[in-house]
């Protein structure tokens, strides 16, 4: 979550018709169509300005060569989609629940501004409640019909490779790579959770200044969702510093932050509960779970809003809400073997819905990156570095799929690539009316600019057999960015150690123990050169290019965190 300063305008939950709590007696399918109308309501149709910014960047990339037609791939709406219905929850659910309404009601009596965001969470809760017990109760769905899919994506999902419980102890918070720091300010804050939070931030905030760059105070009560953090942080003391300096000067996304500590804590407690029923044998957890393509999207907007907010007037803009649920999407892409080993309910990749559409919203996550890419889309909302950072910092810690799953013996073609060709999108539509995607021939510029060409040049000395790859990639950035003038030495380090050493290790023998080298290795060089990405002069560029050759350059070792292959559900601390 990130926050927001005081003097927010503050939010009302009057003009969204609803309640200001469910009725008693409400059932989980009837939550989620409540829940999913809520959000219709409240979404902002796309504005003049960031349509006027999309028509620019168009206009440019067309400049570079002459438009194709292409072939589109459409993505539905996901809110206006039909709910599939779940059990109630238990005695037990129902118990939390009351639990969560009791802290919920003390809140709103204090500050009635954060109205819907309680009621938000009730809905997700107990929608939440009503998917594990059906996931635990009632028979997993027939598998898909034998027939594959002959899309242009389906064709080129990769084959996962096999994995056992012991390849997931890097998740551990307390493990390599994850013990690395990269906030050495704070103690309290000394880790690569909230330094992620911080470096978004000051992407998004170096212009505006909105003063939401160094307030950790009232966004560490997430932190609920980590027992590592719970025994480092004195959470008792902070959520006292909270509630005295909401007393003093009302912040809503102060406030918010009380809403979503008691929002992490119970998802923390029912995902805890069925995974020790599976454990005690009373049940048996498949290794898939319900959601569907709404219930998905739907129960993953609050966990997204509150680790995300942007500023009151850009909440519930769609391009917002888009990029939030596709930011989501490229963390389960990394983390659905590690969910799937933890019973996590919420993960894209083990949800009920048909590998196509899963492929889609991959896909939208290749896409919105690369338009992310380009300066036309930092322009009209505060919170667009969220795409970019994020993976990023995924690679950086060794959590991007790039490097654990991703390197594979051999490359892919590249001629006639669909992903390659795949136009930068802001995926705006993608919960209401539905977003288009264009498959086209990808422009590139004639020459590289002077840094840039340097580290084409740096590659080709030291690693000949990756060098046309590798520039050919340079050359289509800026086509998407423009001229590149980023820190030269500091890129090129990391991505001799990231990118170049992964397609490295693809022409060669791949094996698990390569892969783990170089996450590993991720978590160094992270540790090495995260401070570099925070100087103002030339950390937005490194981002960028950073973010291009992670999830979007050729052979894509993003897509290759699409394959899945099933393994037992058996719950321990892994956490994230």
């Amino acid at each position: 979550m990130h926050s927001q300063g005081a003097g927010a305008v503050p939010e009302t939950s009057a003009d969204n018709s609803v309640p200001a709590r469910p009725s008693t007696g409400i059932q989980p399918a009837q939550a989620g169509e409540i829940l999913a109308g809520l959000l219709a309501r409240r979404v902002n149709g796309s504005t003049e300005q960031y349509r006027r910014c999309q028509n620019a960047a168009r206009r440019r990339l067309e400049a570079l060569g002459s438009p194709h037609p292409g072939t589109t791939l459409r993505v539905d709406g996901a809110l206006h989609l039909a709910q599939r219905a779940f059990l109630p929850p238990d005695e037990e659910g129902h118990a939390r629940l009351r639990h969560l309404d009791a802290g919920l009601r003390l809140i709103e009596a204090a500050f009635p501004q954060v109205g819907t965001d309680a009621e938000l969470c009730r809905l997700t809760c107990l929608m939440l409640e009503g998917a594990w017990r059906t996931r635990a109760l009632t028979p997993p769905p027939e598998e898909e019909q034998t027939t594959a899919c002959a899309c242009l994506l389906c064709r080129r999902l990769p084959t996962p490779p096999a994995r056992t419980p012991a390849d997931y102890h890097w998740r551990q918070s307390a493990g390599r790579p994850l013990a690395v720091k990269n906030w050495p300010y704070r103690r309290e804050l000394d880790s690569v959770l909230t330094g992620g939070w911080s470096w978004t931030r000051q992407m998004n905030d170096l212009e505006q200044d909105l003063g939401h760059r160094h307030r950790f105070e009232d966004d560490i009560l997430v932190f609920h969702e980590y027992k590592r953090v719970i025994d480092t942080i004195d959470t008792t003391r902070l959520t006292q510093h909270v509630e005295d300096r909401l007393a003093e000067n009302f912040s809503t996304n102060s406030a918010r932050a009380l809403v979503s500590g008691l929002f992490a804590a119970h998802k923390r407690s029912v995902d805890e509960y069925w995974l020790r029923q599976h454990r005690a044998g009373s049940v048996v957890l498949p290794q898939t779970n319900p959601l569907d393509q709404n219930t998905y999207s739907v129960l993953q907007m609050l966990d997204c809003l509150f680790w995300h907010v942007a500023p009151d007037t850009e909440l519930w803009q769609e391009e917002n809400l888009a990029s939030l649920l596709l930011c989501r999407v490229i963390d389960d892409m990394a983390d659905v073997r590690a969910d799937a080993l933890t019973g996590e309910i919420s993960n894209f990749w083990l949800a009920g819905m048909p590998t196509h559409t899963k492929a889609l919203y991959a896909a939208c996550a290749i896409a919105i990156v690369k338009y992310g890419c380009m300066p036309e889309a930092h322009r009209p909302m505060w919170n667009t570095w969220l795409m970019t950072t994020t993976i990023v910092w995924m690679g950086l810690t060794g959590r991007h799929a790039l490097w654990f799953d991703g390197i594979t013996q051999g490359l892919p073609p590249a001629d006639g690539c669909p992903l390659c060709d795949l136009q930068p999108d802001s995926c705006s539509g993608l919960l209401t009316h539905g977003t288009t995607l264009t498959v086209s021939p990808r422009p590139t510029v004639p020459a590289l600019s002077p840094r840039t060409a340097e580290l084409s040049a740096r590659c080709r000395a030291q690693y000949p057999g990756t060098w046309a790859l590798f520039d050919a990639e340079l050359h289509a950035f800026e086509a998407l960015h423009g001229p590149w003038y980023g820190d030269t030495d500091s890129t090129w380090e990391i991505l001799r150690r990231t990118y170049v050493a992964a397609v490295e290790a693809s022409s060669a023998a791949a094996t698990p123990d390569r892969a783990r080298e170089i996450q590993q290795d991720a978590g160094v060089v992270g540790s090495e050169r995260f401070h570099a990405l925070h100087d103002p002069g030339t950390g937005r560029e490194d981002t960028a290019l950073l973010a291009y050759m992670f999830a979007c350059a050729h052979p894509h070792f993003l897509w290759n965190a699409t394959g899945y292959r099933p393994s037992g559900v058996q719950g321990d601390w892994l956490d994230g």
